[in-house]
């Protein structure tokens, strides 16, 4: 067999190559051409100066959105100064929730209306109005408040603004104002659709941009009440008003919970002493553990009021702006002046905001005394859906310094989704305090709202161009926390079932978190030498950086031909260009939103549409590539192809690709190839084709082959070979273009010297062989069977690794030295939650009383419940961030071929390699008629969760991680303290009003349930 074996390798070798020869031809030609024209030349890449450049084009469309919130904060000021309000004010306006809506009658509903939508390409091919904004008013939010119909009125002049700065900058998104009585001004107008309940649950003063931009960073202790008296409703209430404020805190605040009773303890020991960043991980493992504190002993303020105070005084980390501690408590019985005499009194540097839980008064004022005294805020909350809106107080507080200052910080969020369109796409949003200017109310430190705009990330990435970057070149933005903005690598969603949802730390990921996976097939080792380039984004907290690998990024061919000379061969049928790319600017115009990229090149340079803003150097570089690549059309054209090849293929730096099918679309065996939900196989804004990247790792006119699995509809597995030919018109220099067949596996024949061919995927003559062995075929990358002989079992074959399919052969191969196992990272992963660790919210409505169901059922008509949806799966069946560890596996390239003997048992097997001339495939021979699967258990390259055990605070990898201070930027600005400030204003018993039609529902749904 090893002989045979041997010969048949060589004879593969050489069949491939002649079949596949004229992509060598084609490169001798485009070489030739650099020696004899003068039009072509080679740059070197000045990797500073690029990020450079691409951050001063950021940094200027990033002022366009600024210069339009400023616009619009003046606007709102200004209509604010000169409106007297009015107790008596009716006035009807446009509802989001109601306009378009009939009664029973035929006639438009109260505070609805016609309201004219069409559908915009702009905003996610949504029906908007681009003529007029619409009002969105919470459900817990009456929408004929005077409050709100006083705002309303007056914030009616940015309909004006919106307009005038969409006409100026046609770039800009969302436009919008949050009020800080509650309501919502949204500007295109739409049709807000609420939850399946009928809710709207949205509530601009809850979103990130609304409180960064109220507040300055803060570093907040919550110290919450454990004792005996806060069982039941009242722990429920204040577990609930710890996550509130913990939803209030963003990347620049920091945080702590503590918890006392007749002793003080931290809900996590791990952060004894110290604060954290209020990420979006911290922020999350603080909820999981509070949701898990019970009551038991003896409240003890004082001496949780003490650890607050050193905590905050002693620590040097931090926001270093506002501090605050949020007391949460029933009640407070000791004499505690003196703590605050000796930690606090008279700078009252650190603010103190108390809520009184529960029904009970008695101990209300002392409770108020606490926060009147240290420039706080008191309120009481008695029932759920009470905290909401007095947890939001606290933030007016924190803003008085800012607003009396009148100073507009603009301020920049991280990574989110897109809520209003729930389009999954990946914003930032840019936002500014908006201040009440009138004399009488300026020691009050009135804040109107915040206005804003949203900016797509993908959209600011296109100012990064992926042709200017090199093949595994990418760009990537940071917040000044260290966290990702945007990287191609940057995995926010994972699929739960069939849908795709936002992984819950998606916007706190770490730049390390994102570098270290191998990105490309998770299945594949690729070394790579890269040279970083960063820079900062002037008047944003972000950062830019780029990547160029050495070898494939750091010079440009550049050519030039006649744009008549490139029209022809780039209007030739065979051609397409990257769609994704920004070729010419579609956006800016209303007119040109409708066409594609090409269709923009093509009316661009034949004078159709002047006015396009036009990339003119990519232009040039895809001209060129359409004229030195249009020789291989009359090629493929003539060339007589038998053996099954579906596809012949090219692509070039620059985005375009030639493709030719030789099978039509009904007896395509890869029906999904090379089409438009192809993501891994055509170029995108984040990624050059699969292929591509790794034509790019191949030396020079060596050929190149893999094995892509498609499903079908039937859903059976439809193999097929790539064969990647790499053509580099110098091989020192960037790559121009990479050559490809696509063929069937059914079609791939093996040959031995005698010119007779034997079919790998399908044997027609079993007489042809002499031995019971399996003839496979692997890729030295993938270590996947690619060929195999029996036709029964290679279809299922294909594709999968070879250790999983014979741990025998793999295992001995590993002990051999021919491969060495690699450990790689994903830190980005999705694991399933352990069913004895999970937990979830407490069944409320087991509690007989009716006044505690009428509570709950008041709160929940508008507050969703983070653990509601995951109660209805089975504990196992949650998905939950994790890291992960998978092996990969290397080839020894100095091994060519080698054999073995493996005993098992009562039999011995035998295995034969070797290398495939000129490719990075294997044909391995292995005795098929000895099982050893019992010996040998299958190698795989399945993930396995990283555990990281927390032992004790000082002795733990998790507890490190979870403390540790990322290098971060702090903001510029603070506003803690103004001598102006009122603080006398400090809060009072919360009244309670409730809807009537909400008081008799809940009643009703009380009595069903008792029924």
């Amino acid at each position: 067999p090893g002989l045979r074996a041997k010969s048949r390798t060589h004879c593969f070798g050489h069949r491939l190559r002649f079949c596949c020869h004229w992509p060598l031809i084609l490169n001798n030609d485009l070489e030739l051409c650099l020696y004899v024209e003068p039009i072509v030349k080679m740059q070197e890449v000045d990797g500073l100066k690029m990020v450079k450049e691409f951050a001063e084009e950021m940094e200027n469309m990033l002022g366009r959105k600024m210069k339009s919130v400023k616009r619009m904060a003046e606007t709102v000021e200004d209509a604010d100064f000169f409106h007297e309000y009015n107790a008596t004010l009716e006035f009807d306006y446009y509802n989001s929730m109601m306009i378009n809506t009939l009664d029973e009658d035929g006639n438009s509903v109260e505070l609805g209306g016609e309201f004219p939508l069409e559908e915009n390409e702009h905003f996610n091919k949504l029906p908007v109005s681009t003529q007029q904004s619409v009002i969105q008013v919470p459900t817990n939010v009456y929408n004929k408040d005077t409050d709100i119909l006083n705002g309303v009125f007056m914030s009616e002049a940015l309909n004006e603004v919106f307009t005038s700065n969409f006409e100026k900058d046609p770039t800009l998104t969302w436009q919008y104002f949050g009020s800080s009585t509650g309501f919502f001004r949204l500007y295109p107008g739409i049709k807000w659709t609420p939850d399946e309940n009928g809710v709207v649950t949205f509530d601009a003063r809850n979103r990130n941009w609304y409180i960064q931009a109220a507040t300055s960073p803060k570093d907040i202790i919550i110290a919450v009440d454990i004792s005996g008296s806060m069982k039941g409703l009242r722990l429920t209430i204040a577990k609930h008003t710890i996550n509130t404020i913990l939803d209030t805190l963003g990347e620049n605040d920091f945080v702590n919970v503590i918890a006392y009773s007749d002793y003080v303890r931290y809900v996590e020991p791990c952060f004894k002493g110290t604060l954290v960043q209020a990420d979006l991980d911290n922020r999350e493992h603080f909820k999981l553990l509070v949701e898990e504190l019970q009551v038991k002993g003896e409240g003890k303020v004082k001496k949780a009021i003490k650890e607050s105070f050193k905590i905050l005084n002693e620590v040097c980390r931090g926001s270093l702006c506002n501090q605050a501690i949020m007391l949460i408590t029933d009640g407070a019985m000791e004499d505690f002046q003196q703590v605050f005499e000796e930690f606090n009194w008279p700078e009252r540097k650190v603010r103190v905001f108390t809520y009184l839980i529960g029904r009970e008064l008695t101990f209300a004022d002392n409770v108020k005394w606490i926060a009147c005294n240290n420039k706080g805020y008191y309120t009481h909350i008695s029932t759920l859906a009470d905290v909401q809106e007095n947890v939001m107080e606290y933030l007016h507080v924190l803003s008085r310094p800012m607003v009396i200052n009148h100073e507009h910080d603009i301020i920049w969020t991280e990574a989110y989704m897109d809520s209003v369109a729930e389009s999954l796409l990946l914003m930032t949003s840019v936002a500014m305090p908006v201040f009440s200017k009138k004399e009488e109310t300026l020691s009050h430190g009135i804040l109107l709202g915040v206005v804003g705009t949203d900016v797509p990330l993908k959209e600011l990435m296109r100012l990064a161009p992926r042709y200017k970057l090199g093949v595994h070149g990418y760009a990537f933005l940071n917040t000044n926390n260290g966290y990702i903005l945007s990287h191609p690598d940057l995995r926010p969603l994972y699929k739960d079932g069939k849908k795709l949802k936002p992984k819950p730390n998606y916007n706190s990921v770490d730049l390390s978190e994102v570098e270290w996976e191998d990105t490309e097939d998770a299945k594949r080792v690729v070394f790579l030498k890269n040279e970083y380039f960063y820079t900062t984004i002037n008047e944003t907290p972000f950062s830019l950086g780029i990547v160029l690998t050495k070898g494939h990024g750091k010079n440009v061919f550049i050519g030039n031909v006649s744009v008549e000379e490139g029209l022809h061969d780039l209007t030739a049928s065979d051609v397409t260009i990257a769609n994704e790319w920004t070729y010419c600017e579609t956006d800016i115009d209303p007119h040109h939103r409708k066409l594609t990229q090409f269709q923009a090149v093509v009316q661009y340079l034949t004078g159709k549409e002047p006015d396009l803003e036009c990339d003119e150097r990519l232009l040039q570089h895809t001209l060129f590539d359409a004229v030195v690549t249009a020789p291989m059309e009359a090629y493929w054209t003539a060339l007589l192809i038998d053996g099954g090849v579906e596809t012949a293929f090219l692509g070039t730096r620059s985005g375009l690709m030639r493709i030719i099918r030789y099978v039509g679309a009904e007896k395509r065996v890869a029906k999904k190839f090379l089409s438009p939900t192809d993501k891994e196989n055509i170029f995108t804004l984040d990624h050059f084709p699969v292929w591509y990247r790794r034509a790019a790792e191949n030396p020079s006119g060596r050929f190149l082959y893999y094995v892509p699995i498609e499903d079908s509809t039937q859903g059976s597995l439809h193999p097929a070979i790539h064969i990647i030919q790499t053509m580099r018109f110098n091989t020192l220099f960037r790559i121009s273009c990479s050559v490809f067949f696509f063929f069937p596996c059914s079609g791939w024949q093996v040959c031995d010297c005698g010119h007779v061919c034997y079919s790998v995927c399908e044997q027609k003559d079993s007489s042809c062989w002499r031995y019971d062995f399996s003839w496979l075929c692997l890729s030295l990358f993938f270590f996947y069977i690619s060929l195999e002989r029996e036709r029964e079992m290679g279809i299922e074959r294909v594709g999968r690794f070879l250790g999983k399919i014979d741990g025998s052969v793999m295992s001995q191969l590993l002990k051999m030295g021919m491969f060495k196992r690699v450990l790689l990272y994903d830190y980005q992963a999705m694991c399933k939650v352990n069913p004895h660790y999970a937990s979830g919210a407490r069944p409320l409505l087991s509690v007989s009383t009716v006044l505690f169901l009428l509570d709950f059922n008041i709160y929940s008509l508008w507050h969703s419940d983070p653990f509601a949806e995951a109660n209805k799966k089975s504990k196992g069946d949650i998905l939950q961030p994790c890291d992960t560890e998978y092996p990969s596996f290397v080839y020894e390239p100095s091994i060519k071929e080698t054999n073995s003997m493996i005993k098992c048992g009562r039999c011995q097997k035998m295995f034969v390699i070797n290398q495939i001339p000129d490719s990075k495939l294997l044909l391995v021979v292995i005795q098929a008629d000895c099982d050893c699967s019992r010996q040998y258990v299958p190698i795989t390259m399945e993930p396995k969760e990283v555990k990281y055990i927390l032992k004790t605070p000082a002795k733990s990898v998790k507890c490190d991680r979870m403390r540790s201070q990322k290098i971060r930027r702090r903001p510029e600005s603070c506003h803690a303290y103004h001598p102006q400030e009122n603080a006398k204003d400090c809060g009072g018993a919360a009244a309670i009003s409730l809807s009537i039609m909400l008081f008799l529902a809940c009643l009703l749904v009380s009595a069903l349930i008792r029924q």
